[in-house]
């Protein structure tokens, strides 16, 4: 059965002035009278009703670790004053920025063709690219994140939560032969003003010796018993080709810009 249909009868044998989800064993939304809410973690749209669970044991919190995430890294701020430089200094630096100028207006040209054509479109992309580059920058980091799991041997619970002028109502319950649940709470009682249980990653952050340890602990990649450098459907014709390759102003351009960077 489609998760249309599924919809539609669900909503037949349910009462409309109450809210009813199905949602998974992770807490997961499945179907839900508002379509977006559709998809969204329990915690996320009610966290009242996630906490009032957690409390009573119908799901429990487990926290997993990412060793492979990217995080930003730190942003160290500075001072906003510079230091008193000579005339030499800043006739020096004044000559390497027109020179960095320079080689990035030659390496757009021959990358890009001719200047009339294409120069200006050219120049845009690069520059929103070079705006943005800094805020990309993402570094190797370990992250720590919550999951909520539904303990099976709780197959069927009720309860009521108090949210300030009013109560609300709900009953959880099993769909047999199945990791789903179907829960019911109450539309009239307003409880936003709890704050939502979310699943957002943290960094973790280790002291020097416990840094060292994970670093000790990580396996080494393991070489292949033996080297496959060649395949008898292989056809060596069309591999290579490198003597073809010319030189190319762009290229010899880049070492310059970098050191000009620096």
């Amino acid at each position: 059965m489609k998760l249309g249909g599924l919809q539609r009868r669900f909503w037949a044998a349910t009462r409309q002035d109450l809210d009813c989800f199905v949602i998974d064993n992770n807490g997961f939304i499945l179907i839900s009278e508002r379509a977006p809410e559709t998809g969204r973690f329990l915690g996320e749209v009610d966290g009242a009703l996630l906490s009032q669970l957690l409390s009573m044991g119908v799901f429990s919190r487990v926290t997993m670790y990412d060793y492979q995430a990217m995080c930003r890294p730190q942003s160290h701020h500075h001072s906003g004053t510079q230091p008193l430089g000579s005339p030499l200094t800043a006739f020096l630096t004044a000559t390497r920025w027109l020179l960095h100028q320079l080689c990035l207006f030659l390496l757009e040209w021959c990358a890009w063709g001719s200047w009339h054509e294409r120069g200006a479109e050219a120049k845009a992309v690069f520059h929103h690219s070079h705006k943005h580059k800094k805020q990309d920058v993402l570094q190797p980091c370990d992250t720590e994140y919550p999951v909520f799991v539904h303990r099976e041997a709780v197959r069927e619970a009720n309860g009521i939560i108090e949210c300030g002028t009013c109560q609300k109502v709900f009953v959880i319950q099993q769909i047999p032969n199945s990791n789903l649940l179907l829960l019911v709470t109450d539309s009239t009682c307003d409880c936003s003003s709890f704050p939502p249980v979310l699943q957002e990653a943290t960094e973790v952050k280790y002291n020097a010796s416990v840094k060292c340890d994970r670093m000790r602990s990580q396996k080494l990649r393991r070489r292949p018993d033996s080297c496959h450098a060649f395949h008898a459907e292989e056809n060596a014709q069309d591999c290579g080709g490198t003597a073809d390759t010319s030189a190319s102003l762009a290229l010899l351009l880049l070492p310059l810009c970098a050191f000009l960077r620096a």
